[in-house]
């Protein structure tokens, strides 16, 4: 509590609460329009917080995140189209009860809902964050490799296309991560002769070409669909009673399901939210109105995804292990701040820590106050044409890549990732693997570098220390399972022919 209060303390200076307000006003407008989403906007804002103090950057990017969790329901409950990828399940009863008229119980209960399951997932991360980082402090290098490594191929696993694409997608990161200086002999390593790669592969650029780059290709090169956005005044924005105690159950299953899936690392935001409105339509009473209307559909998975996306801070600051891509922009936001996620950053950056953790409950609060008043002006925004937004969205991914060195290279590698992104996702490849496999490429390098030289070169230190053989077999275990999975598929395909 007294850490607590310290935290507070840092998070109500008047800049740190202005930075907040803007992460969060910013997160909803990103979850609100389809596209970008809060990794790419992570991105797209990182190069205006680099004369900033780590502390209220890490605020403001925070604020992004869950503030595009709350935004992304706004779309699915008034236009039917999700706004972030977490909110697909929330058009399904979402849109049906703004059909009905009942557009401002939905918006309602899905602010009020993420408010109660982004503040459970802020005590769960202030409780067990610390308390992971203290066990993880018996780490060594052989450990965070075995870790870095079991984390990837639980991603890889986890991974809703093909494992074998992903797994592409895993060693092309892994290459791209090698590129620039070697950490350990400060040799130049596949730059040919370019002094743009001599510091390697900038992560923003990456970013932002993948995410908002190929995002604004992709909307220029489909055909334009009008938005039908829901007529009418919205009104009546407090849920009744019978509505609290519909949903009082959805809330609480959904924020206590959400929590614990969104500390797993690899898993999709799509994936709780899914299960959340699996298990509401199992317990419900009349499972068969689902999908007409009913209010239970809406807050359970808006609490779920909510509380998903705090849970998730948990593994990356405590022991430094990526949950999902956005935590691997944060990871690469960090180390140009020059710190390092893990078990000493609460050790040694205290402020940081408590301050970040205490400006969620703030940030929380302010989502609630800000969301439901500013929904006309939401709606107003929704109607502008999807081309015009992106060329502007197309600006800004520019001009962000150009301001981190005021090069043209950040420029052009940008538009490169967003071409490479484009066909990528044209030819149903996952990003995500690869962005992990970049910003983890390197750390696992010289953790396995510096092992082998603790063990005069020999791979049984892997195994001989009990932490190192344990995560590892858990690496081999899922890929034995992808191995199985796969031959028990194909086996069943040729007996049906």
């Amino acid at each position: 509590m007294e850490n607590l209060w310290a935290g507070m303390q840092i998070a109500l200076q008047p800049a740190n609460i202005f930075f907040c307000f803007i992460g969060c006003l910013a997160g909803t407008l990103v979850g609100i329009l389809p596209g970008i989403g809060p990794t790419g906007a992570v991105a797209l804002l990182l190069p205006a917080t680099f004369h900033l103090n780590p502390t209220s950057a890490i605020i403001m990017m925070c604020g992004i995140a869950y503030g595009a969790m709350y935004g992304g329901s706004t779309t699915s409950i008034l236009v039917n189209v999700p706004g972030e990828a977490a909110s697909v399940v929330t058009c399904l009863d979402g849109y049906q009860m703004a059909k009905k008229g009942r557009a401002g119980p939905a918006l309602g209960i899905s602010a009020l809902g993420s408010f109660i399951a982004g503040t459970f997932g802020v005590v769960g991360l202030m409780l067990l964050a610390p308390t992971l980082a203290r066990a993880a402090l018996v780490f060594s290098a052989p450990e965070y490799f075995a870790l870095m490594m079991t984390s990837l191929l639980i991603v890889t696993y986890l991974i809703r296309g093909s494992m074998i694409k992903a797994l592409i997608m895993v060693a092309a990161g892994l290459v791209l991560g090698t590129v620039g200086m070697d950490a350990l002999s400060g040799h130049q390593r596949f730059t040919f002769g370019m002094p743009a790669l001599w510091d390697g592969i900038g992560i923003i650029p990456m970013v932002i070409g993948l995410f908002g780059v190929n995002e604004v290709i992709e909307i220029l090169s489909s055909e334009s669909v009008k938005v039908e956005v829901i007529k009418g005044r919205i009104k009546g924005y407090m849920p009744t009673l019978q509505d609290w105690k519909d949903s009082a159950g959805a809330i609480t299953r959904g924020t206590l399901l959400g929590f614990f899936m969104g500390i797993l690392p690899g898993i999709s935001p799509m994936i709780p939210t899914f299960l959340s409105y699996g298990i509401e339509k199992r317990v419900s009473k009349h499972p068969e109105k689902f999908g007409t209307g009913v209010i239970e559909g809406v807050a359970g998975p808006e609490s779920c995804n909510n509380a998903a996306s705090v849970s998730s801070f948990i593994p990356l600051l405590s022991v430094g292990i990526l949950s999902n891509a956005f935590n691997a922009v944060l990871l690469g936001a960090l180390m140009i701040y020059g710190l390092q996620p893990g078990p000493l950053l609460i050790k040694t950056n205290p402020d940081l820590f408590w301050g970040v953790v205490a400006s969620m409950y703030l940030g929380n609060t302010i989502l609630v106050i800000l969301n439901l008043p500013l929904i006309p002006l939401w709606v107003k925004i929704l109607k502008i044409p999807a081309k015009l937004l992106s060329v502007l969205v197309l600006l800004f991914c520019f001009m962000g890549a150009y301001s981190l060195n005021g090069s043209m290279a950040d420029v052009i590698m940008t538009f490169v990732f967003g071409v490479l992104g484009y066909v990528l996702k044209r030819l149903q490849f996952e990003t995500p693997p690869l962005i992990l496999a970049f910003v983890l490429g390197p750390l696992i390098e010289v953790t396995f570098r510096q092992s082998m030289m603790f063990s005069d070169g020999s791979p049984l230190i892997f195994v001989q220390r009990p932490i190192c053989a344990a995560l590892l077999a858990v690496a081999l275990l899922v890929v034995g399972m992808a191995v199985v999975k796969k031959r028990t598929f194909a086996a069943s395909i040729q007996g049906e022919e």
